[in-house]
């Protein structure tokens, strides 16, 4: 890759851990908000095992013309265990430095940003995070870019696998992804009119769940729709199933959703979420901000150190809990 122009700086992004739909959005956002700024753009291709291998190119408008629309990530993503070591790092950094490159943007969730700390503080090159996650398990943001196209995805196939189960009289357990946060069943489950929500944490919610389907099907409902959070054990639905259809005589069937709701076209409320947050970061850096990660609260724009990023975790708020046990469970 040439060297940059006389009087320009460069930032490289990359995309790290699992897609979600309007991560395209933001690297659009950030490119035309840097060229506002004079600034060139470094795409790195998948993630931090690509900026390892030295995968990176000089961007230019073309790169990011009509892919606002489209869902995952053009630069790609993976996972990399080389990066998790100090060696790896600062293999990373040197990557950068010859390319002369001089930030780091990541758009990712809570593990991406955990190496993005550590490059920050070992390398000393500015990295600022932008929230991309379905799960919306990051701190710091109310809401990460893709978790409202991943609802209503979900939202979709529940109200698709209604209609099957109306005609058929059957019972049906829909498993939407979240392996840290319930906020996928929760809120896909109060707009689908689910009959029940079977959480990680509820311990008693099998016997919950029999009882208040017994007490259903005795007043003369004919079908119902359960909707589960993966949690830590993706599949979990069919022993779950198979539990239920012990205890009671009812026919189900099990619908795993899995990672149909990380594609698909984003939202657009994803899509404006995106732009706000790109262009946010972008700003963040002219102003000299690094080891950050950018959010939106309450409708503002907000930045939150890494260290406090990655060490909690966002919770659904009580007032969505107690929606979801009037109208689910």
């Amino acid at each position: 890759m040439d060297g940059r122009a006389p009087g320009k700086s460069r930032i490289g992004i990359l995309t790290s851990g699992g897609d979600a739909p309007g991560m395209n959005a933001a690297i659009r956002a950030v490119f035309r908000a840097a060229s506002e700024c004079n600034i060139e753009i470094v795409g790195i291709r998948r993630g931090f095992a690509g900026l390892i291998d030295g995968n990176l190119f000089l961007m230019d408008r073309s790169h990011v013309a009509n892919i606002i629309h489209q869902g995952g990530t053009i630069l790609g993503t993976s996972r990399s265990e080389t990066f998790k070591t100090p060696e790896g790092r600062r293999i990373a950094a040197d990557v950068l430095q010859n390319a002369e490159v001089d930030a780091l943007f990541v758009i990712g969730g809570d593990g991406s940003f955990r190496g993005a700390d550590l490059f920050n503080d070992e390398t000393g090159i500015p990295t600022i995070g932008i929230p991309g996650s379905i799960d919306n398990d990051i701190p710091g943001t109310d809401f990460s870019i893709g978790f409202d196209t991943a609802i209503n995805t979900a939202l979709e196939s529940i109200d698709k696998i209604r209609d099957t189960a109306s005609s058929h009289g059957r019972l049906f357990f829909v498993e939407v992804m979240g392996k840290s946060s319930d906020l996928i069943a929760i809120e896909s489950g109060i707009a689908g009119g689910a009959e029940y929500l079977i959480l990680p944490d509820n311990k008693h919610a099998m016997d919950d769940l029999c009882s208040r389907l017994t007490q259903a099907f005795d007043a003369g409902k004919r079908y119902a729709i359960v909707v589960v959070a993966e949690g830590a054990c993706p599949g979990c639905s069919f022993q779950i199933a198979k539990e239920v259809s012990s205890r009671i005589s009812m026919e189900s069937r099990v619908c795993v959703l899995g990672h149909t709701q990380r594609g698909g076209s984003p939202t657009a409320r994803d899509r404006v979420l995106a732009a706000k947050l790109g262009v946010s970061a972008v700003n963040a850096y002219m102003k000299g901000y690094a080891g950050v990660m950018v959010g939106e609260v309450r409708r503002s724009v907000i930045l939150t150190p890494f260290d406090k990023v990655i060490t909690g975790r966002q919770k659904p708020e009580p007032n969505i809990i107690r929606l979801s046990h009037i109208l689910t469970k």
